[in-house]
């Protein structure tokens, strides 16, 4: 089953009752003039166990530490927003599967050619999945990022990520005066930053419940980065995203806002459907088939990670 992703713009009270998320408005609770009957009534339950992400964008939501205990013993992505809105915060379980001391020692054990040779699939299928995503939304040449697909070599030493990078984003929004891809640059880059930070909460998600350490990566290796492994495993999945923002630039301009309305759309980045291992799953299912096939490379059982394929 999907997991639900809530979202929380408006000031909200939160807490945990019989295994289930309640929500409590506080112009509800805090008016005395109307009766007990319809407060309660005006309450919201949510099954902890439907939950997998919840995005917290407003100073004035209140949460319980039972409902954090709650939503992290069950592995939910907890992600917290700072004053422009932009995920900012991410909260994980410390473990989340029942043979993680064995796991953390096959991936820390993981040699040098192993982690090359795994890196080497990454930046293919990403490629790959960015020259369709091209393909499908501008109808651009893409027979040379099929060509940089292919010559990729282990560890990527002669850098085809950054190359078909360059050739990507120049035809993905060259309709754009002045658009490169940026942090801190002009939309869409703010839509792009705000898909790939809902995107890496579920990548990490999917590492910690197949018992992996979100920190230790197979390229990224920043001494201050967290989520290393997820910012490495979550690449051949950004082109999904690109694909979306690209529909939504297309929908409302390309100096479209990140309003409600835009979030709402982001928001559904966990039930997108992707093809994986030929089968059809929503993107939060198939991280975790990722992630699995990730520990088995690490425990020797493959060689091979499970990556989503773009159509």
């Amino acid at each position: 089953m999907i997991k639900k992703t809530l979202y929380f713009g408006n000031p909200a009270y939160l807490s945990l009752k019989n295994a289930q998320m309640v929500i409590k408005l506080p112009e509800v609770v805090n008016n005395n003039t109307l009766p007990d009957s319809f407060k309660t009534q005006h309450e919201v339950s949510k099954p902890i166990e439907d939950i997998g992400v919840v995005v917290i964008d407003n100073k004035q939501v209140t949460i319980t530490s039972g409902l954090i205990e709650a939503l992290v013993e069950n592995n939910c992505a907890l992600i917290t927003c700072d004053n422009r809105s932009m995920p900012t915060g991410l909260m994980l379980p410390l473990q989340c599967n029942t043979t993680q001391n064995e796991r953390f020692r096959f991936q820390l054990e993981a040699s040098q050619p192993l982690r090359k040779q795994l890196w080497q699939q990454t930046i293919q299928q990403k490629i790959i999945n960015q020259a369709s995503v091209l393909s499908i939304c501008t109808n651009q040449e893409i027979r040379c990022m099929q060509k940089w697909a292919k010559e990729v070599k282990s560890g990527d030493i002669e850098n085809m990520e950054g190359r078909a990078a360059a050739y990507y984003w120049k035809n993905m929004f060259g309709n754009i005066d002045g658009f490169t891809r940026e942090r801190t640059g002009i939309p869409p880059n703010n839509i792009l930053n705000y898909g790939y930070a809902i995107l890496r909460a579920i990548i990490a998600r999917a590492l910690v419940s197949s018992g992996l350490l979100p920190t230790l990566g197979i390229h990224h290796h920043n001494r201050y980065n967290a989520y290393c492994l997820a910012d490495d495993i979550m690449e051949p999945y950004r082109p999904y995203i690109d694909r979306l923002v690209y529909d939504i630039v297309r929908k409302y301009g390309h100096e479209v806002e990140l309003n409600k309305e835009v979030k709402s759309i982001l928001l559904t980045i966990p039930t997108i459907d992707v093809t994986i291992g030929e089968k059809q799953s929503p993107l939060m299912v198939a991280a975790s088939q990722t992630t699995a096939s990730l520990y088995k490379c690490f425990s020797g059982e493959t060689r091979q990670i499970a990556y989503p394929k773009m159509e």
